[in-house]
């Protein structure tokens, strides 16, 4: 009877062929999934058909108109205009230096009954003084009692300051700085027309 190879003697035989023979590869062994390998996708909250079907819809926004014939009116003076004002610089240069450095120039006068007239020196001062004229005016309307006052805004050109820097002046000021340049002038007569 012929005797069968037990698994350990088939193996033996093979391995030792295979080293035998390098050439030859050994067959590898594929595994099948029944599941991807790579990481499931995550969806974004965002759906492409959702947004196309949506509905318009429009927010009605209601507004709330008070009257002024109903709120106080009380007489104010240039005095409660000027302490208020200048009250308010003194905050405006220790919380934001920019904006006041912009609006210090800026003058406040009352120029009617209700009436407050604000002289600016330029179109970019204005800007800055947008920026905080609403919370200055409601507090200023509140303070005093007077919720009809108007505002009316006049470019002051003699507030603006316009310096003219010639040649001249400009050497002066360099001279300040380094006296030693108004000998250089003098030995070599530069023309500063």
């Amino acid at each position: 009877m012929p005797v069968k190879p037990t698994e350990t003697q088939e193996q033996k035989p093979k391995q030792e062929q295979s080293s035998e023979n390098p050439e030859v590869p050994v067959a590898a062994e594929i595994k099948k999934t029944s599941k991807p390998l790579s990481r499931p996708g995550i969806s974004s909250g965002f759906s492409i058909s959702s947004f196309l079907n949506k509905e318009e819809t429009t927010v009605v926004e209601e507004k709330v108109v008070t009257k002024t014939e109903q709120l106080p009116q009380n007489h104010f003076t240039e005095t409660d205009l000027q302490a208020e004002w200048n009250l308010q610089l003194k905050q405006l240069q220790k919380k934001d230096a920019i904006i006041f450095n912009a609006i210090k120039s800026f003058k406040m006068i009352k120029s009617g009954e209700n009436e407050i007239t604000v002289l600016f020196p330029s179109d970019s001062a204005k800007a800055e003084f947008d920026k905080v004229s609403r919370e200055f005016f409601n507090h200023f309307k509140t303070k005093v009692h007077n919720h009809s006052i108007q505002v009316v805004y006049k470019r002051d050109a003699e507030n603006l300051k316009v310096e003219v820097m010639t040649p001249r002046k400009k050497f002066e000021k360099f001279v300040k700085l380094n006296p030693l340049l108004k000998d250089l002038d003098d030995l070599m007569k530069f023309d500063l027309t």
